[in-house]
């Protein structure tokens, strides 16, 4: 199967989130061919949580899987960690009170 560009992926992504009426904001703009993607999701109210794409061993597929989570100010600073590590990393920060970030839905893996 061919993968999407990061770049592609990021802004079908965004554009699934603005359907549903989830702010989706650009914090850092990776390489747009294979830069990593971490989703932030930030429910404004101090706490977040810090998502990564891995592959599941068992099935082959890509999931996503929790960095870090709790207060926001942690979170951020294992994102700066993570972007200390891997200059052409993306990062995207989700808002939603309701805790909806979509990225458990088809063809977001």
């Amino acid at each position: 199967m061919m993968r999407l560009t990061a770049s592609f992926w990021v802004a079908a992504y965004r554009k699934r989130l603005e359907i549903q009426g989830i702010p989706c904001f650009v914090v850092r703009h990776g390489d747009d061919t294979g830069g990593a993607v971490l989703v932030k999701l930030n429910t404004l109210d101090g706490q977040a949580i810090v998502y990564q794409r891995s592959f599941d061993l068992t099935s082959g597929d890509r999931v996503w899987v929790v960095l870090m989570q709790g207060d926001e100010p942690e979170c951020d600073a294992a994102i700066r960690r993570q972007a200390g590590f891997d200059p052409d990393l993306w990062v995207l920060e989700v808002e939603d009170r309701q805790g909806r970030h979509l990225l458990d839905e088809e063809g977001l893996g």
